[in-house]
């Protein structure tokens, strides 16, 4: 049978469910408790295995690591993003590496609503005044009439643009590959990204942290946004540049934010971003739904089973050269 590990279930979501039982139909599984840091301490969790099922973004899959497991075949990843993994070195390598796209698609724009009305209606900040003794003194911001711009149009970024219009907001999006067709399917007007920028009142972020998106929202398109615009990532970290948000939040160039990721996860407790009042703090949390969360890992179980019958699914590509 073939050797399935799971080298990081921490916080535990796999264990003592109905998924494992059906991964231990499929091989013999070992399922660690704590997360792997570091190559070494990686290597030595999965040198021998056939399968990993990755749960967290804190397992790195270098092409080190990779090439040190001579029998690894498969990585199926718990989870849309795959930016921990080195798909390009994997392919080289022979081994193939699955997702589980869509699966949190409806808890992910559901947070994403709720942190741009927390932030538009500044609940955050009259929940401390009260508890501080104190009243509201300022005005929030309707989103009626607004315009919402949604940056990447996969499953989340489909379902946020349909949140906003069911709370009345226009809807611009900008994606990598956008064309006529997706634009009438998704019921939205593609535009530039400088143009997303500029026109929207609120900038909703779901692509997923690749090296074509890396610090794709940096200093200048953040300049481009309206002093009473709002910003909401809930995709990944590495998709804004940091300190430029910082900076643009600081002074007054954007009205607030709203953020369930960061660069650095732990967000580190001297940073800046947990000073700033006109930001809304969520610790990735985004899709720790259970509804969504046995989706997620019965795809991924399902990744598997698939692939040891020699049919993969959810196979994620390398990205192009060039």
């Amino acid at each position: 049978m073939p050797i399935i590990v799971v080298p990081d279930d921490e916080p535990p979501v796999l264990a003592g469910t109905v998924e494992e039982e059906r991964l231990r139909q499929l091989g013999e599984v070992r399922i660690y408790d704590s997360r792997a840091l570091g190559d070494e301490e990686l290597l030595s969790r999965i040198a021998d295995a056939d399968i990993v099922y990755n749960i967290r973004s804190t397992s790195v899959f270098t092409h080190n690591v990779m090439k040190n497991c001579p029998r690894l075949k498969l990585i199926a990843i718990y989870g849309v993003g795959y930016d921990n993994v080195d798909v390009s070195a994997a392919s080289e390598l022979g081994i193939t590496v699955t997702n589980t796209p869509g699966y949190s698609a409806i808890a992910v724009s559901e947070t994403s609503l709720s942190l741009m009305l927390a932030v538009a209606h500044r609940i955050v900040k009259n929940d401390r005044n009260i508890r501080a003794s104190g009243w509201a003194r300022e005005y929030s911001s309707q989103l009626y009439g607004k315009t919402l711009g949604v940056i990447g149009t996969g499953s989340v970024g489909q379902r946020m643009s349909q949140l906003g219009k069911a709370i009345g907001m226009k809807v611009i999006a900008w994606t990598l590959h956008p064309s006529p067709e997706r634009a009438a399917e998704y019921g939205v007007e593609f535009v530039t990204l400088e143009e997303l920028m500029r026109q929207s009142d609120v900038v909703s972020i779901h692509v997923l942290g690749v090296p074509q998106t890396d610090k794709l929202i940096g200093k200048h398109e953040l300049a481009l946004m309206k002093p009473t615009a709002i910003l909401i990532n809930t995709a990944r970290g590495s998709v804004v540049d940091e300190t430029a948000l910082v900076e643009a939040l600081q002074s007054g160039m954007i009205a607030g934010a709203g953020l369930d990721v960061f660069v650095n996860e732990p967000l580190p407790l001297d940073h800046p971003l947990r000073s700033i009042e006109n930001v809304v703090l969520s610790p990735h949390s985004a899709s720790m739904i259970p509804e969504a969360t046995l989706a997620g890992l019965a795809m991924t179980v399902d990744n598997v089973a698939n692939f040891l019958q020699g049919r993969p699914t959810n196979v994620v590509k390398p990205a192009p050269q060039g």
